[in-house]
């Protein structure tokens, strides 16, 4: 079966009592299309979680002052299109937009609603650094420090001599194969780890590690000087966040309720998968709704400020904006010149300040300083990358973000 548009027929996916085991989703491929369709929305129900708890204090967002679904604009293959057309073909779940100090669009689909949350995949890195950004704050860790002075057992891992910038930036030479569709690659590896997926068929998984933190131990090649170069490691988050949990006593979801969800008057419990130690997948195992992704894109965008109180220290929302680091992969140099992986963000240009937030199958939230600009969307793209649906996505940004 294959994954479907907003406007195709939908199959009736996990629906009945019992559903029929041919829409049951299958453990082996929850995340991939066309099942990640309805899973995205219902983690819960697939996998162990933990919550995220908001506070009491909920930071009111105004209504959408208008609905840019009719809103053209010329599409990369040089054809006219609409904002309405481009959310379709890039299965979108949830968009908002927000520039000159309002709401210039909000739209649900695919079953969706302000109450949803939905799977955030890599944003969840985002997440975690500007969480760690408080502790650094508080002095609870110094990005200059090595890792191994707050996870001593890692002396015998490749992280020995990194510091903790370099797990920030990904510029470790830790040898970490980010292949998504290799079931026994570092990343396939990891899936079972975190407790997302069983073993694959006729793989002998009786070696694999059973948690996070086993995996971590168990990494002990170094492919190049740390600091060297980027390359885009998943794990780098899990072991900043094992340092996060050590250096405060609590777990990653508390750390994030206390210094993110609660101050930024969240609305709704988020969550967080968590593996057979308890420990939540920072790399990637959030889940939020689209209007809590909001308030935490527009706390970016006020340089840590949201509702006049400062929640990321300014001095750490700098630094993800100008920070001098540079190194970047040559694809990434072609598109965006400028750019720079930092702290955990995508710098589209590190002159203006514009960063991205990105995850796989289309998660994205955009902070354009510049402009006054914000956008969050959240999608169930069929691939864990695709380029063409990215640049249909960014155009009819862009497009907005031009003409308003």
């Amino acid at each position: 079966m294959s994954s479907y548009k907003n406007s195709d027929p939908h199959p009736p996916i996990m629906q009945g009592s019992p559903p029929p085991k041919e829409m049951r989703v299958p453990l082996i491929d929850w995340d991939r299309g066309p099942w990640n369709r309805w899973s995205f929305q219902h983690v819960r129900e697939i996998v162990p979680t933990t919550a995220i708890p908001c506070g009491n204090n909920v930071f009111d967002l105004p209504k959408a002052s208008g609905d840019l679904s009719n809103f053209s604009y010329t599409a990369p293959n040089g054809q006219k299109t609409t904002l309405s057309q481009m959310l379709d073909d890039t299965y979108t779940d949830g968009l908002f937009i927000w520039k000159n100090n309002q709401i210039l669009h909000e739209s649900y689909h695919n079953g969706m609603t302000p109450k949803t949350v939905h799977l955030l995949q890599s944003v969840s890195k985002s997440i975690t650094s500007a969480a760690a950004g408080c502790l650094i704050s508080d002095g609870l860790l110094t990005p200059e420090a090595l890792v191994t002075d707050y996870l001593p057992e890692l002396e015998k891992t490749g992280w020995k001599g990194a510091r903790l910038q370099h797990i920030f930036d990904m510029t470790s030479g830790t040898q970490f194969t980010e292949n998504y569709t290799v079931p026994d690659s570092d990343m396939g590896i990891m899936d079972y780890a975190c407790g997302w997926k069983p073993a694959p068929e006729g793989v002998d998984a009786s070696h694999w590690p059973t948690s996070i933190w086993d995996q971590i131990l168990g990494l002990k090649v170094v492919t190049a000087e740390h600091g060297e170069k980027f390359e885009y490691r998943s794990i780098e988050t899990d072991v900043l966040a094992h340092a996060m949990e050590r250096v405060t006593g609590q777990r990653l979801a508390d750390i994030l309720s206390e210094r993110l969800w609660k101050p930024l008057g969240c609305e709704h419990d988020a969550n967080i998968t968590v593996d057979s130690a308890g420990y939540g997948l920072a790399c990637g195992g959030i889940s939020a709704s689209l209007r809590d992704m909001a308030r935490f894109g527009l706390m970016l965008l006020g340089n840590g400020v949201l509702n006049g109180r400062q929640i990321v220290p300014i001095k750490w929302c700098q630094d993800i904006r100008h920070g001098a680091h540079g190194l970047y992969d040559v694809d990434n140099y072609k598109n965006w010149p400028s750019g720079s992986y930092r702290n955990k963000f995508w710098i589209e240009d590190s002159r203006l300040g514009r960063h991205y937030c990105f995850g796989v199958f289309g998660q994205m939230v955009m902070v354009a300083p510049d402009t006054g600009m914000m956008a969050v969307k959240l999608s169930t793209w069929p691939d864990f990358v695709n380029n063409n649906l990215y640049k249909e996505t960014l155009a009819g940004l862009l497009a907005v973000e031009k003409a308003f």
